[in-house]
């Protein structure tokens, strides 16, 4: 009778046990790993040349800065100079405006960038927090600027500046620039991802709204505004067509302006000495892209999400 007893409870046991921690099926050994790290091998191996297709042309870049002009172009191609022209770069900073270009291209870019985040994320509140007849209509009107092409009101813009009497100033790419669609599409997108009992228990304790924006939401919104600001400053460092139309005098042209007529300038272009201010160019993007790219590959994925 007690071997019965002590056998029913050993099995009733068992049952549980199985019932809790079932069983897991037996697989073959070394079945699924070695694919799985062949797949993940050819993943990398694949990243690998694509990054090295993207980055070999800044790499033709830097080096033909630093070879002589009639070796530039030369067939085949010569990767690597026999013997490093370090002159180009003295050349193109002492034959040209070069500095005064990166002056006024890095004050337009930092103050563009500066009111894009205001306005941006101002008026993203607005859409994603206020509620007013209309909102849906007015935002989506607003978005749809961004599939309207800029040449297509590039001369009543340019008349609207003129009668301000902004032309030929900085100030002309500053009011042109300092408002964005795509800006506030962005930071709509991250605010609604914010759970609105924040919101709620802030308007509790007696905070404006103004106070949510600057207090709650703006801390809350760091990737976010990181991902808008180097964006916005890149767009702004390699305009060209802006600057083109609206600054006249050498004194207020940017990077790209200033390259531009370096070239044209010059009746035998030293082709050695423009790929130096090329490389000068592209420095200052390639050094935010380093410093901010963990927030931004942040901002850009949560921007997309919500709940």
């Amino acid at each position: 009778m007690a071997d019965a007893t002590r056998t029913l409870v050993t099995g009733e046991r068992n049952l549980r046990r199985s019932l809790v921690d079932p069983p897991r099926p037996v697989r073959a050994a070394g079945g699924g790993k070695p694919r799985r790290a062949a797949l993940r091998a050819l993943g990398y191996a694949a990243l690998i040349l694509a990054a090295a297709a993207m980055l070999l042309p800044f790499f033709w870049m830097v080096m033909s800065s630093l070879k002589p002009s009639n070796e530039v172009f030369t067939a085949p191609i010569v990767w690597i100079p026999e013997i490093f022209v370090w002159d180009n770069y003295v050349t193109i900073w002492t034959d040209s405006g070069i500095g005064t270009w990166i002056r006024n291209t890095l004050v337009l870019s930092v103050a563009v960038t500066l009111l894009q985040l205001l306005t941006g994320s101002f008026a993203a509140y607005g859409f994603a927090r206020m509620r007013f007849p209309g909102r849906d209509v007015l935002f989506l009107a607003y978005v749809g600027t961004i599939a309207v092409p800029w040449q297509s009101y590039m001369i009543p813009q340019f008349m609207m500046l003129s009668d301000l009497g902004v032309v030929n100033t900085l100030w002309s790419i500053v009011l042109l620039q300092a408002f964005g669609a795509f800006g506030v599409f962005l930071m709509k997108q991250f605010y609604e991802t914010v759970p609105e009992e924040l919101a709620e228990a802030a308007r509790l304790d007696g905070l404006s709204e103004y106070g949510i924006w600057r207090r709650i939401m703006l801390p809350l919104s760091v990737p976010a505004l990181a991902s808008l600001a180097l964006l916005t400053f890149v767009n702004t460092w390699n305009d060209f067509l802006g600057p083109l139309i609206y600054l006249r005098d050498a004194e207020l042209w940017t990077m790209q302006l200033g390259l531009r007529n370096f070239v044209t300038g010059l009746y035998d272009v030293n082709y050695g000495v423009l790929f130096a201010g090329l490389t000068i160019s592209v420095l200052p993007i390639a050094i935010i892209f380093l410093l901010g790219q963990r927030f931004f590959v942040e901002g850009i994925a949560t921007s997309g999400m919500k709940g």
